[in-house]
């Protein structure tokens, strides 16, 4: 069995609730167990030094989180925020981040069976974050793997 699947196809039958967001004309997916909650663009501190796709920290409730902009992390060309712009507040592993995507598109049940790995020729810089594909009717729905978002140390950080 291919390891990059081997989460999804443990549960092979199961019902996958996600939720589907855009970045540019693709559309992506995270398991909607660990999304938070999802939030307007507000205003975003910058912190010196930081990776490139962080663009920095929001104060959320009393809470600071870092934002990271995955158009960046993907390497993406950048774009302007705008009314669909979110943050969608993500739970990874215990590290509470928010992630910058330019709209949020539904929450979607899909069967495992109909997610597929990625096929071997996108073995590129991003598909490291590629869990698998998910075929629902004409669409194809890219499933975030999402431990890989976050570097090794990002998710050693303690958040506050």
């Amino acid at each position: 069995m291919n390891a990059v699947l081997e989460g999804v196809k443990e549960t092979a039958g199961e019902v996958l609730q996600l939720v589907t967001f855009r970045l540019g004309r693709e559309e992506y997916a995270v398991d909607i167990l660990n999304v938070q909650e999802i939030n307007r663009m507000v205003e975003i501190t910058n912190v010196p030094n930081s990776p490139p796709h962080v663009e920095g920290v929001i104060n959320l409730r009393g809470r600071v989180i870092p934002v990271v902009n995955l158009r960046k992390r993907f390497g993406l060309d950048g774009k302007e925020f705008d009314r669909d712009t979110r943050i969608i507040v993500m739970d990874i592993k215990g590290t509470v981040a928010g992630f910058i995507v330019d709209g949020v598109s539904e929450v979607l049940r899909i069967s495992s069976d109909t997610v597929e790995p990625p096929p071997p020729i996108t073995n590129g810089v991003n598909s490291e974050y590629v869990k698998g594909v998910g075929k629902v009717d004409d669409r194809l729905i890219i499933l975030l793997e999402l431990e890989r978002l976050l570097s090794e140390n990002e998710l050693a950080a303690p958040t506050s």
